[in-house]
């Protein structure tokens, strides 16, 4: 299926959605890296001009895409393709169960997320996978800084809350680094393609809201011990650091930048 390409004058680029649009030649790379099949459906966030929706269109099943740029977003549905479905929407509202009740799964993402508003949508993604809403990976263009949190390990700068809460269900491959260049208007910093591949939880954290609590609460003080960086969290739960620590078996000397992910699983258990 050939799917022709966007008719009309696009609207121009918006500051406040954080848009830039990929060049042609990085749209070509970007989709050989995913390995479109026939069978295939996609979750595709942030269309933009449709760069991305017209040659994937071409190559898989189906494309639920959400845009919250209204103009774009009426664009795109003018064309009409007969497998791709727009909802003109900003991501962060949309109940993805919901939007993706009557697809076949798994559904694959693909996105250019706006760099003012990534990490939410990220946790959104991490969230409905957690809650077994079948996705299998998610191709994503960023900020080339939250790309290298993403695939953090302990004892980096780097290291910290995305990465934690990310490694707990996917596997994090990076797939392209793209230098300004390669968008328009040309974002002020460097980009990179991850790949997330989902997957059950590396570890038993007890409770999913519980561990991320526990994550934020001691990254707010990344430099300190454990025993101290943990107390905050342990005061507002009545509970005792130095406890929590010894329940869990972790060394309250070691920073929450040196933990690994075993090591906060443990200590998230025992906060149940």
């Amino acid at each position: 299926m050939t799917k022709s390409p966007i008719r009309g004058r696009p609207p121009r680029a918006r500051k406040r959605f954080g848009q830039h649009f990929l060049e042609p030649a990085w749209v070509a790379r970007l989709v050989d890296s995913l390995s479109p099949s026939p069978d295939d459906v996609f979750l595709e966030v942030g269309p933009g001009r449709g760069a991305l929706t017209v040659p994937l269109a071409g190559r898989v099943r189906r494309i639920v895409a959400v845009e919250i740029d209204r103009d774009l977003a009426g664009m795109l549905q003018e064309q009409r393709w007969p497998n791709v479905m727009i909802e003109q929407a900003d991501f962060l509202d949309v109940d993805v169960h919901e939007l993706l009740r009557d697809e076949r799964k798994p559904v694959r993402v693909v996105g250019n997320l706006p760099y003012n508003v990534s990490s939410p949508i990220l946790f959104k993604l991490l969230h409905a996978a957690a809650e077994g809403r079948a996705f299998s990976d998610a191709t994503l263009m960023l900020q080339k800084e939250v790309a290298d949190r993403l695939a953090a390990v302990p004892g980096t700068k780097a290291y910290g809350t995305l990465a934690i809460q990310v490694s707990l269900l996917a596997d994090v491959e990076r797939v392209l680094t793209l230098p300004p260049g390669a968008f328009r208007p040309p974002p002020k910093v460097m980009s990179a393609v991850v790949r997330l591949r989902f997957r059950p939880a590396r570890e038993d954290v007890g409770d999913l809201a519980t561990f991320e609590r526990l994550v934020r609460g001691i990254f707010l003080q990344r430099r300190k011990r454990l025993l101290n960086a943990l107390k905050p969290v342990a005061d507002s739960l009545g509970r005792s650091a130095a406890d929590l620590i010894t329940a869990a078996g972790v060394d309250g000397t070691k920073r929450p930048e040196e933990l690994s992910l075993r090591d906060i699983a443990q200590l998230s258990r025992a906060m149940l």
